[in-house]
């Protein structure tokens, strides 16, 4: 009897697990990992941020933009005023006298900039608006030297009267540009012709 009871005991072991191998196995619902994406152990790629600085100028900046080229214009001829904005000290000299009016700027690009970045900067939407101002204006020749001054020169109509300028844009640091504009009535074409040459030396004019 009791080897009958082991031998049912056995048979019935084994049909039990006859039944627990087919057993249907539920499937994962985590959709597996695509075979072009990032195995499980890669490492992120590092993420390259560009060295930026406060495009808020300085004390320094607006120091420098104050003194530069203030020898040549120290008379009472010229009256003085700048601005600051959030990328920009702008200093103006206006010679009520002559009807002449000079314009300092210093420029921050607050994550450095490359000659094709002040081509873009200096396009033909950017004349538009330092010109908005004016009835008409056309550019008149372009140039620049070896270590970078530009400068434009542009011929402009307002209220009857009609100016000869000169805009130079000198690299100053990596991140920092001088841009000096000169507006003469044609009338003072002279005084223009000085004030470039003793300014810029090196490019006075175009031609």
């Amino acid at each position: 009897m009791k080897r009958q009871l082991s031998i049912f005991l056995t048979v019935a072991l084994m049909l039990s697990a006859c039944g627990a191998r087919g057993t249907e196995v539920p499937v994962s619902t985590i959709p597996p990992t695509s075979v072009a994406g990032p195995k499980p152990t890669d490492k992120p790629l590092p993420t390259v941020t560009p060295a930026c600085i406060s495009p808020k100028p300085t004390e320094e900046d607006i120091a420098q933009a104050l003194h530069f080229a203030a020898d040549v214009f120290d008379s009472p001829d010229w009256d003085q005023s700048y601005t600051v904005s959030e990328t920009t000290v702008a200093v103006t000299r206006q010679n009520v006298q002559k009807g002449a009016v000079v314009y300092v700027q210093a420029i921050i690009f607050p994550c450095t900039y490359e000659e094709p970045d002040l081509d873009h900067y200096y396009s033909d939407e950017n004349w538009k608006s330092i010109f908005s101002s004016y009835e008409s204006y056309e550019a008149i020749a372009e140039c620049k030297t070896d270590d970078g001054l530009r400068l434009y020169q542009f011929s402009a109509q307002n209220q009857g009267v009609e100016y000869e300028i000169n805009y130079w844009v000198k690299n100053d640091t990596r991140t920092r540009v001088i841009s000096t504009m000169f507006v003469f009535p044609v009338n003072e074409q002279s005084p223009l012709s000085d004030y470039s040459a003793r300014i810029f030396p090196n490019l006075p004019n175009c031609s």
